[in-house]
């Protein structure tokens, strides 16, 4: 059937702020869809509150409202763009939910609304857990025995009956949320309580817990008429018991027997077609090691994180594909677009193997629990293709970032035989590595299987690798060993390394298509991976298709981390957007299978490669660029600057020496002396006893960082010698390459500039100041744009000191500057001449598309010949506040308190012609609640008990109850702030802990001298309000914002809808 002749506007809904288990694969999915909708003449309507990716960009809908997330703001916007239809399977778990609320209150009916994609109905059976379990039954699939309970006394009563260890699932959650296994009744008491609260719907489910068993996935996809393919399947490394999201996964599925396969298969196509999804669809099953035994997990009715992965892994693209279904086509009608030639209905068909490596965030939290199980913790993930496991394995271990180049994790080098065979058990982040040091020391693979019940064909695999390294140890490097090494796909620096003799020869890599169909018919927008054989495809078709244009490299950022996040791929984006437009060949190098970058039509040719030095090399001997980019890749790109300058690769933009002169310490200072321009005083040191030295001679608190980081990776404020020597410790594990920095540190306001810069002009878009003080990480301050409490004088400085840096630096193209403001000085704390994590939303609240003008730039337009005047963008009229979103309730152990180190994972934004109403719009986008009653809990360090009394005022002015620990309540009772005494946490109950799970508690205002040990009070009482969902402040200044706004006592009917389109 042709497009539905009864739609004509749609609305799409997408997932807001990037979380742990909800990323950047539905900014893919959902522009996917928008670009599909526009292509066939639709009118399209969006609503996201993730001000930085590409979806949220004004060129891919037609009104575009950066709002928050909440079912009467989707409400609002419906009926003021009245669309007919709403896409609600692209925005993952919050689009799916919030579509299933507007459906069962009746409002879709009442405004002759359609949901597209899948019906109530269906969504019903797959993600109410008794409805879902009804369901597989009546078609005969086998599920886990579980019942679905709503009380805590019937989890713990079915539990006896199917006997320990069990799993929570909560409905209507997502990437686990709530969830877990649990061992014995107390664990059961304290999960199922928590899996309740979080369910919307406070219904979880209990089942056996089957881990030890195969995770096989299945990605299918259904039309309207019936019509059902399989896309793709996919193994977990890992068995049942760790969360897919969590897993090491293979495409195509590796260890099944035909027969398995077959089987797994037709389960599949059975249940989607009960459901009658229309679009794209994840089953999850546990196969039996040994038998034919299986059972369905769970099934997801919607694009998903493995609809992501499966999409790049095969090449075929589900959520286009799902979006055309969604309004009226069907399977046979739909054009393969990396073909040209077949249709939607051919199953893709792989001559190669993908590999799936998480990336955890565990490297910024030291003392997290790194325990992995159904409850999800990788912020992202890489993808690797190669011709053997092996070398997709090596290729994805380079591409994740932890400093490795094979499976040997340095600190497991010192541990005894012994102490790697008791290690063997441990499920967690390191697990994998652990294997394979266990292999190496000789434990059988037998015993390993048994232990961990990972596959034996896994263990073989990883034991072929450890063998090799071995050979490679042994004796002379032969060409015989070395081609060997190669095909496994080890670099020529690791093999040197392992042998410790030079190469006998060099051998380049080769590129290899993915082209859906395993080479059956040529394709016509491919995508390349590199492996080691005599054909080159990537060439061949460079030579067949050759255009005569220059050719342009733009490299991506590599993994979702927390620091690098989707704005470096919304600056990828439209960095090749802007080359194709100037009639440039761009050509993207990234790992990322979330990501737009990553689509096979963003770029002119897509390589699937990890972004290390070596690997690079072959990408620029392949296509011999005219110059590359790496200023919007983050610090994954930047690292590759020197290496790319010293090959002779011309490096369009900012050169590498002005990079190196931003990060070098003493060059830094120099520049600023010559530009007189203040600065914090500081030191560099290299070891403990320098740094305490150093600490001494500017008098505490002082900051204390490693040079070269993003994201304040490793920062503190040292409030004491003991701060210094517990952070050096810490550093000092991994060997210091760069010195550690430390500076005075001031407590002032903190202000960001973003700036363009073509040698001669500078224009500055917008300046932004934060609400917390510096000290607060930028990128977990609350930002406001235009920045409104500076004065004329203060401004003008910012500006003037902008134009000095950028100049003295040679920045051609973008320039990121964050400034203190201390006692009426400005002082400088940092520059970066590269692209940040503001750009995105900068560029849309103020309407200069900052990457286009930047990539212009470097390729030799001015900023004049562009329009644009030197000197600050003029203000416009809306006020834009962006509000960052943390995963905390993700990770265990882990300090939600605020400091130089960045902890959020995503962001919102707030767009108001008031900043009080920008500000409100923003943090219930971003979650909070804002209640305007109950109790307030108030426990600050010393240096803040004075501070802190004219906010208790204002909270309690509001009619709240306060409550605090002895030390802030005696200094607010004798400043007239009356104030409930609480014993502490290791005191004796009732305590701080029994009020936290009274439910009086609304919010909770907390700061600490020290934080980060989870031994602490302080850090106890914040993970307690974590746990309960409890609004936890842990700065003064976000603090008295949010009682600022609640004394306003608006609600988000009274504030106006904004389209940025119009802005």
């Amino acid at each position: 059937m042709p497009l539905r002749s009864d739609i004509k506007k749609v609305l799409v809904i997408g997932s807001g702020p990037i979380i742990i288990g909800q990323a950047a694969e539905f900014d893919y999915a959902g522009t996917q869809a928008c670009r599909a909708l526009k292509q066939e003449g639709l009118e399209v309507v969006l609503i996201n509150s993730n001000p930085a990716t590409i979806m949220t960009d004004k060129a891919m809908a037609d009104k575009v409202y950066i709002e928050p997330l909440t079912l009467d703001v989707v409400k609002k916007i419906i009926e003021i763009e009245k669309p007919d239809s709403i896409l609600s399977t692209l925005g993952g778990q919050t689009g799916l939910t919030l579509s299933m609320q507007l459906a069962e209150c009746g409002f879709l009916a009442e405004h002759n609304v359609k949901l597209l994609g899948a019906n109530p109905e269906t969504i019903h059976k797959a993600e109410d857990r008794q409805a879902f379990k009804d369901t597989m039954e009546k078609i005969g699939e086998p599920v886990i025995p579980s019942k679905v309970v709503e009380t805590v006394e019937d989890a713990v009563d079915f539990a006896k009956v199917i006997h320990y260890p069990v799993i929570v699932r909560p409905a209507f959650t997502l990437g686990g949320t709530g969830g877990g296994i649990a061992n014995n009744e107390e664990e059961l008491i304290d999960i199922a309580t928590n899996g309740l609260r979080l369910s919307p719907i406070t219904q979880i489910l209990v089942e056996k817990c089957i881990s030890g068993w195969k995770e096989i996935e299945f990605e299918v996809i259904r039309d309207s008429k019936g019509n059902v393919i399989t896309v793709c399947s996919m193994e977990n490394f890992d068995p049942v018991g760790v969360h897919t999201g969590d897993s090491i996964v293979i495409a195509p599925a590796v260890t099944l027997s035909d027969k398995e396969y077959q089987m797994l298969r037709t389960a599949a196509l059975n249940i989607i077609s009960e459901l009658k999804v229309e679009g794209g669809c994840n089953c999850q099953f546990a196969l039996h090691p040994t038998s034919f035994k299986y059972a369905v997990i769970e099934v997801n009715p919607r694009v998903s994180r493995s609809s992501a992965l499966a999409s790049k892994a095969t090449g075929y693209p589900i959520a286009k594909v799902a979006t055309r279904i969604a309004i009226g086509y069907t399977l046979d009608e739909i054009i393969n677009a990396v073909t040209g030639k077949t249709y939607a209905c051919f199953e893709p068909a792989l001559d190669y193997v993908v590999v799936k490596f998480p990336k955890w965030p565990f490297d910024k939290f030291v003392y997290a629990k790194r325990t992995l199980g159904t409850q999800m913790m990788a912020t992202g993930e890489v993808m690797a293709i190669g011709t053997s496991f092996e070398q997709a394995m090596m290729k994805a271990v380079r591409s994740i970032e932890l400093g490795l180049d094979s499976m040997n994790l340095k600190k497991l080098k010192k541990l005894s035989d012994e102490e790697i065979y008791n290690k063997i058990k441990d499920v967690d982040d390191e697990r994998s590595f652990v294997v394979f040091e266990a292999i190496k020391r000789g434990v059988a693979l037998e015993e390993i299987h048994d232990i961990t019940k990972i596959d034996m064909w896994f263990l073989s695999k990883l034991k072929n690798l450890a063998d090799l390294e071995a050979y490679l140890a042994d004796g002379e490097l032969t060409c015989e060993k070395y081609d060997l090494a190669k095909k496994y796909g080890y670099l020529d620096s690791t093999i040197e390394r392992m042998s410790g003799q030079k190469c006998p020869k060099r051998t380049r890599a080769v590129f290899k298509m993915v082209d859906t169909c395993a080479g059956e018919f040529k394709a016509e927008t491919p995508y390349f991976y590199s492996t080691y054989d005599e054909e080159n495809e990537a060439r061949q078709f460079i030579d067949r298709t050759d255009t005569g244009k220059k050719k342009v490299i733009v490299f991506g950022s590599g993994p979702i981390r927390i620091g690098q996040g989707i704005e470096f791929d919304y600056c990828s984006v439209h960095c090749v957007w802007a080359l194709k437009e100037m009639g440039y060949d761009a050509i993207i190098c990234n790992n990322n299978p979330e990501t737009v970058s990553t689509d096979f039509d963003t770029g002119d040719r897509l390589y699937f490669d990890p972004l290390t030095k070596e690997d690079v090399e072959s990408i620029i001997e392949t296509e011999k660029p005219y110059g590359v980019v790496v200023q919007f890749g983050g610090q994954t790109a930047i690292k590759l600057t020197k290496h790319l300058s010293d090959m002779g690769v011309r490096i369009l933009g900012t050169s590498a020496d002005s990079i190196d002169a931003a990060e070098d310490r003493e060059r830094f200072d120099e520049l600023l002396n010559k530009c007189g321009i203040p600065r914090p005083a500081g030191h560099t040191v290299m070891n403990t006893e320098e740094a305490l030295k150093a600490a001494q001679d500017l008098g505490y608190p002082v900051l204390m960082r490693p040079s070269y980081v993003l994201g304040g990776q490793n920062m503190i404020i040292a409030h004491s010698d003991q701060d210094i020597i517990e952070y050096m410790e810490i550093i000092t594990r991994t060997a210091l390459e760069n010195p550690v920095l430390i500076d005075k540190y001031m407590m002032g306001k903190e202000v960001e500039v973003d700036a363009i810069c073509d040698g001669t002009d500078y224009l500055i878009p917008g300046i932004m100041e934060h609400i917390e003080r510096a000290g607060v990480h930028s990128g977990d301050s609350i930002s406001v744009y235009p920045a409104l409490t500076l004065t004329k004088r203060i401004r003008e400085t910012i500006v003037e000191y902008t134009k000095r840096l950028a100049m003295a630096l040679n920045v051609i193209g973008l320039v990121n500057i964050q400034y203190v403001v201390y006692n009426n000085e400005v002082y400088v704390i940092e520059v970066n001449p590269r692209s940040s994590r503001t750009v995105p939303y900068i560029s849309k609240v103020t309407g200069v598309p900052m990457v286009d003008i930047a990539t212009k730039i470097m390729l030799g337009e001015s900023l004049k010949e562009q329009g644009y005047q030197s000197g600050l963008h003029k203000e416009g009229d809306f006020i834009a506040v962006k509000v960052p979103v943390f995963s905390f309730e993700k990770l265990h152990d882990v300090d939600t308190a605020l400091g130089p180190e960045m902890k959020s994972t995503g962001e919102c934004l707030g767009i108001a012609r008031t900043f009080e109403d920008a500000l409100f719009k923003g943090l219930v986008a971003a979650g909070y609640n804002m209640k305007k009653d109950g109790g307030v809990l108030i426990t600050v360090r010393d240096t803040d008990k004075q501070e802190i009394i004219y906010v208790a005022d204002k909270f309690e002015q509001l009619g709240f109850d306060i409550y605090a620990t002895s030390g802030t309540a005696s200094t607010l009772n004798r400043n007239m702030v009356a104030a409930n005494v609480v014993r502490k946490a290791s005191e004796e109950k009732p305590n701080v802990m029994t009020l936290l799970d009274s439910g009086k508690i609304n919010y909770v205002i907390s700061t600490s001298a020290k934080g980060r040990i989870p031994a602490y009070d302080s850090v106890k009482i914040r993970r307690k309000t974590v746990e309960r969902s409890i609004c936890c402040l842990t700065a003064i200044d976000t603090a008295n914002a949010v009682a600022d706004i609640l004394a306003m006592g608006k609600n988000i009917d009274d504030m106006e809808m904004i389209d940025i389109t119009k802005i």
